[in-house]
């Protein structure tokens, strides 16, 4: 995965609570055996008014939020089904944070995996970061993992929380198996302490 430390973007607001990942990736693009394309899917209904014909109106197809890095989203964005596909579509079009108050467990964790970062804030840092990007003229933003905040183009700096784990494993764009190598010597001793033992195994 690609590590994040530093990142610079632009952040697009997208606020309406509830979005489900039937909305980020809706399942008539689930039929691929393998992830490519899925950038074509990412708020299909939203993006396009109908195959090929932007919607002018969404903020992605906006001039002043086009090439977004960010996103900042509303309550319980991921809601729904499982699917991984929504995580795989917001990488392949750039997205590499989310901002918001509150997002669903399986969705959270999906984007860990896939080196997503989420970021939760409450509701008044929120709302700080929502507005501010939420201009074309100020939606540029800096999010530094390292020291956990975010940087707004009118100087406000809005600290985050993050697990500790999750921070490491994003810094150095580990996922779940990179995470586990790291303690690759460990394990080995353990295996040989255990087959001393019990030899039988």
């Amino acid at each position: 995965m690609q590590p994040f430390d530093t990142v610079a973007g632009i952040a697009a607001p997208l606020l309406a609570a509830n979005i489900d990942t039937d909305v980020i990736m809706p399942k008539q693009f689930l039929k691929g055996i393998d992830r490519q394309g899925l950038d074509r899917g990412l708020f299909f209904d939203l993006r396009w008014l109908e195959p090929g014909v932007p919607n002018p109106d969404f903020v992605l197809n906006r001039p002043g939020w086009r090439g977004a890095t960010f996103l900042v989203v509303g309550d319980n964005f991921g809601c729904g089904s499982s699917r991984e596909h929504a995580v795989w579509g917001l990488k392949q079009v750039g997205i590499r944070a989310l901002i918001g108050t509150s997002f669903a467990g399986i969705f959270y964790d999906n984007c860990q995996r896939n080196g997503v970062l989420l970021i939760e804030l409450p509701e008044t840092r929120w709302k700080k970061v929502a507005g501010v990007i939420s201009q074309a003229e100020t939606a540029h933003i800096n999010v530094n993992l390292t020291g956990q905040c975010i940087e707004l183009a009118d100087g406000t700096v809005v600290a985050f929380e993050i697990d500790g784990l999750r921070k490491q494993s994003l810094l150095l764009g580990l996922d779940a198996i990179g995470a586990t190598l790291q303690r690759a010597e460990q394990i080995r001793r353990f295996e040989s302490k255990h087959l001393a033992q019990n030899p039988w195994l």
